[in-house]
């Protein structure tokens, strides 16, 4: 096979029309396929209909956007071929995934914080009127 017949972006043979449009509209995520769907509808409602099924077969109806799930998939396993920089990069990802975890840890402490500060906030003024509703019906009687 010579490299002309191979596709540039992703080196692999240029004969596969549907493999090259699936992966042209994850590049672009779910709007693209929303819109390949409703375009394959108006042409003949089949290939929308087909379009559609293979969307929900496929998970890509319910999951993330597609784009970043290849993306991260095609960048994050692949190999360079040099032992040293491949260990700093997965200890780099190992780190950022440690930061992130850390983060959304922060992240929980504070919302839970302010929850328990809006919620002590709404009984002490549930207290407060408590009390002033006691204090009316004991002038009262």
């Amino acid at each position: 096979m010579t490299t002309a017949s191979l596709d540039a972006t992703t080196h692999e043979p240029r004969g596969n029309f549907l493999r090259r449009s699936e992966r042209w509209l994850d590049e672009r995520g779910k709007g693209a396929w929303i819109a390949a769907m409703i375009v394959g509808f108006i042409l003949f409602w089949p290939i929308g209909l087909a379009l559609l099924a293979y969307m929900i077969w496929s998970k890509r109806m319910f999951n993330g956007s597609c784009a970043s799930r290849t993306r991260h998939a095609r960048h994050a396993f692949k190999t360079s071929g040099n032992s040293a920089f491949d260990e700093y990069k997965a200890a780099t990802l190992r780190r950022l995934e440690d930061e992130q975890d850390s983060f959304e840890a922060f992240l929980k402490r504070l919302r839970d914080a302010k929850d328990k500060a809006e919620f002590d906030q709404f009984m002490d003024e549930r207290s407060k009127t408590a009390n002033e509703d006691d204090i009316e019906a004991a002038e009262k009687a």
